[in-house]
């Protein structure tokens, strides 16, 4: 099967602007295509994933990746799917933030000559010259054509700023300088750029007379792709300080039953014979399916050592089999015990559980607290130093998790 097939069959095409020429690009090893990265955090999160392994998948196939790092957009932010004006960022995190994209890429893509490639757009939007910008990329662009676009149609009624209006330009910009500087013939993205990726093949085809292509990636479990990677803590980041591999590891054992095999199609390298034959299994092996889906992903992105150690802390959590080890800690110091002891309360509210005291209690009375796979039902339960010691295993809920141990 050619690449371009397998992407249909995984279900990770959307739509094109020409198939058939995309097509025989892509399956000949023909394509320059590049995707954008604004660098909002310093971390890539979970909603990065599926083009991160999207890139890796078309390289291993010939093609050649351009990986756009939006330093310069980042100074405006994208409007899309969002219902307010994104904060401004420095020009200092701005650059630690592409820095540390890049460092996580590289676990995905392979850099270096006639390989991947990585640019940022402020090398040439910041020394853009508003005047020469306005005659020379403004005249091909209609206002009423911009306006009917989805990403600016949804903020018009609560406000859009003129700065976001520009994103449209800048990205149709950053499109026509990468074919024109390196050749780039063909745009990735997310099923809400397609208005965005339009512009720039346009603008292309207008200013060179040269073919230009745009393909968007379907976006997962949500029709914006917004919900996929959060949880009740946030974002799930590909930076470990910040999600642990373990809580990267529980987010895809997670996945709503419905969406596994969605899942293991887009981002896993299984090949499609095995994930077809595992579509056969009965209903009953789903959890079986399920640590399959975490443990290839966390593997992509933290090993496989890393991923071993997670399942193994999953399985003892849950299954009471594995070790525990390498499960979400929170270290309990002499301070927080008042005569070597501690209330269940505070330790719910120290490991994160709840913000307040409070809220701890309600967590309780709603039998929503158990240590050691006990529930715990009263609020004037002690642990003890020697409790600690041995580390005490706090869950909140079916999914949330910590052990308490002292420092």
């Amino acid at each position: 099967m050619n690449i371009f097939e397998e992407l249909k069959e995984r279900g990770l095409i959307a739509q094109v602007t020409d198939e058939k020429e995309i097509k025989e690009l892509i399956n000949n090893g023909g394509a320059r295509f590049y995707i954008g990265f604004d660098p909002t955090a310093d971390s890539l999160h979970v909603g990065h994933f599926m083009a991160l392994c999207l890139m890796k998948r078309l390289q291993m196939a010939g093609n050649k990746p351009v990986v756009l790092i939006g330093g310069g957009t980042g100074y405006i932010g994208d409007p899309s799917g969002r219902s307010d004006m994104r904060s401004m960022l420095t020009p200092d995190t701005i650059q630690h933030n592409c820095e540390c994209f890049k460092k996580q890429m590289e676990r995905f893509i392979t850099f270096g000559e006639n390989e991947a490639i990585m640019v940022n757009n402020a090398e040439w939007l910041l020394n853009l010259n508003y005047i020469e910008l306005l005659r020379d990329v403004g005249a091909c662009f209609s206002v009423n054509n911009m306006l009917r676009a989805e990403c600016y149609k949804q903020r018009m009624e609560k406000g859009l700023s003129f700065l976001e209006f520009n994103y449209m330009i800048m990205q149709a910009y950053d499109f026509y300088y990468l074919n024109e500087k390196y050749g780039c013939n063909m745009q990735f993205g997310g099923d809400d750029q397609w208005s965005n990726m339009l512009a720039g093949c346009d603008l292309i085809r207008k200013k060179t007379s040269k073919d230009a292509y745009a393909m968007t990636i379907t976006l997962l479990m949500n029709s914006e792709g917004k919900k996929m990677g959060k949880t009740a803590k946030g974002a799930v980041w590909l930076d470990k300080e910040k999600t642990s591999p373990f809580e990267f590891y529980q987010y895809w054992r997670n996945v709503d039953d419905a969406d596994v095999m969605k899942c293991m199609k887009m981002l896993t390298f299984l090949s499609l014979d095995e994930i077809n034959e595992m579509e056969n299994w009965d209903d009953s092996r789903i959890n079986e399916k399920k640590e399959i889906l975490a443990y290839e992903l966390t593997s992509l992105v933290h090993g496989k050592d890393e991923a071993a150690k997670a399942k193994e802390a999953a399985r003892a959590l849950f299954g009471g089999k594995g070790d525990i080890a390498d499960m979400p800690t929170t270290e309990i110091s002499e301070s927080d015990l008042d005569e070597g002891k501690i209330q269940i309360v505070n330790l719910v509210v120290k490991c994160g559980f709840a913000a307040s005291k409070g809220e701890a209690k309600r967590l309780i009375q709603q039998g929503g607290i158990s240590v050691n796979d006990e529930n715990v039902s009263v609020f004037d339960k002690f642990y003890t130093k020697e409790d600690l010691k041995n580390g005490l295993k706090i869950k909140k809920g079916k999914k949330h998790y910590n052990k308490a141990i002292l420092k």
